[in-house]
C-alpha cells in the first residue's frame, strides 16, 4: 500500500481542510442566527467529509512505521483533534448562547490552526514552535 501514499496523503489533506471549511462556514451560519447549518444535507455532507478525512489518516497510520510517534507531533495532534471535536459540538450544538458558542467556536478554530500548522511542520508545538 506504500505506492499508494502520495495519493492517501493528497486525499488526507483535502479532506482535512474541506472539513476545516465546512465547519467555519458552518460555524458562521450558527453565530448569524441562519438554518441551514442544521440541515440534515449539510450535516450528511460534513459528515461524509469527515469518514473519507478519518479513513485515509487510517491509511496512513497503518503504512507508516510506528516511529512516526517517535517525537510526538502526531500524538499532540490526535489529542488536539479530539479536543476540536469537542469545542465543535459545542459551538455548533450544545452552547446555551450565542456569547457561547462564539467562544467555543473561536477556540474550534484555534485548534484546527493548531492542528494544522502541527501536521505541516511535524512539531509538537506547531506554530508555537516560533515562539519558543
Amino acid at each position: 500500500m506504500i505506492e499508494f501514499y502520495p495519493q492517501i496523503k493528497a486525499v488526507h489533506i483535502a479532506m482535512a481542510l474541506c472539513s476545516g471549511l465546512i465547519f467555519a462556514l458552518r460555524g458562521a451560519g450558527v453565530l448569524a442566527g441562519m438554518r441551514w447549518p442544521h440541515w440534515l444535507v449539510v450535516r450528511w455532507f460534513s459528515y461524509s467529509i469527515d469518514t473519507a478525512l478519518l479513513t485515509a489518516a487510517l491509511m496512513l497510520l497503518t503504512i507508516l512505521p510506528g516511529a512516526m510517534f517517535a517525537n510526538g507531533w502526531l500524538t499532540v495532534k490526535l489529542v488536539l483533534l479530539v479536543i476540536y471535536i469537542v469545542l465543535g459540538v459545542f459551538a455548533l450544538r450544545r452552547g446555551r448562547t450565542r456569547a457561547v458558542k462564539a467562544g467555543f467556536y473561536a477556540a474550534a478554530l484555534l485548534v484546527f490552526a493548531m492542528v494544522y500548522a502541527i501536521a505541516r511542520m511535524h512539531d509538537p508545538l506547531g506554530f508555537l514552535h516560533f515562539f519558543g
